[in-house]
């Protein structure tokens, strides 16, 4: 596992574009896994910047996102497919993008599509990850038995509390999600995990003090042989 520890969070958005810009270099047509949250904002806008500028191009490249809130509509402003649009897709174009369907009428007949979507596309070259507090990686909450495949997974409370403040008093919040499993995940050639913000310090110390936590779903990212872990220096403590 690899560490980098920047000054700030406007150093990391700069070091993960970076990374996306070596991925592209090596293969324009790469596939990446993309994540929401605010810990991305910063890099979606860099790479933005940097697309703008012409010093990127991502239109032979083909995106997967992390998950979606589940049921929830395609249009809502607070689906993630409104998120990436806001943040990533309407000015950087890709090849192709793909989320998982909110609005599936089964969503385990949804989830092994997706899964074969990222198979025939080859895997993922380069899958973006932030941390929740409690050390989840897309919606993998902390628990005892992790399902490989994508899957329909009922959120903690402590990640409703934290994901609370985008929806507004009287909104329905969803209480369940459709999110890669750990196999997606841990098949992609390189991973790029952010953590950033005093409040992942101790998320994040666990990562790294040698132990495998096997409540904390971050942690098993100590058993895939190419992360590049990128912190500022409030998470890195």
């Amino acid at each position: 596992m690899n560490k980098i520890i920047c000054s700030d969070y406007n150093e990391v958005c700069a070091a993960a574009a970076d990374i996306f810009a070596q991925q592209l270099s090596l293969k324009p047509s790469s596939v990446f896994g993309l994540a929401t949250g605010s810990t991305p904002v910063g890099l979606y806008e860099e790479l933005k910047r940097r697309c703008s500028a012409r010093e990127l191009d991502f239109s032979k490249a083909h995106a997967f996102n992390l998950d979606e809130y589940y049921p929830i509509e395609k249009n809502h402003p607070q689906s993630y497919k409104a998120f990436m649009d806001l943040h990533l897709f309407d000015e950087v174009k890709f090849e192709s993008t793909q989320i998982p369907n909110g609005e599936a009428a089964d969503p385990h007949i949804e989830c092994a599509r997706y899964d074969a979507a990222i198979e025939a596309a080859g895997g993922i070259d380069l899958q973006l990850l932030g941390i929740g507090i409690n050390g989840h990686i897309g919606f993998n909450e902390p628990n005892t038995v992790y399902p490989v495949g994508s899957h329909l997974t009922e959120l903690t409370e402590s990640t409703l509390i934290a994901n609370s403040r985008f929806f507004g008093e009287g909104e329905k919040q969803p209480e369940t999600a459709l999110t890669m499993g750990l196999g997606p995940i841990f098949n992609a050639k390189h991973i790029l995990l952010l953590i950033t913000g005093a409040a992942k310090a101790q998320v994040a110390k666990k990562l790294f003090d040698g132990k495998l936590y096997t409540d904390v779903p971050a942690c098993f990212l100590l058993l895939h042989p190419n992360v590049t872990v990128i912190l500022d220096k409030a998470a890195s403590g």
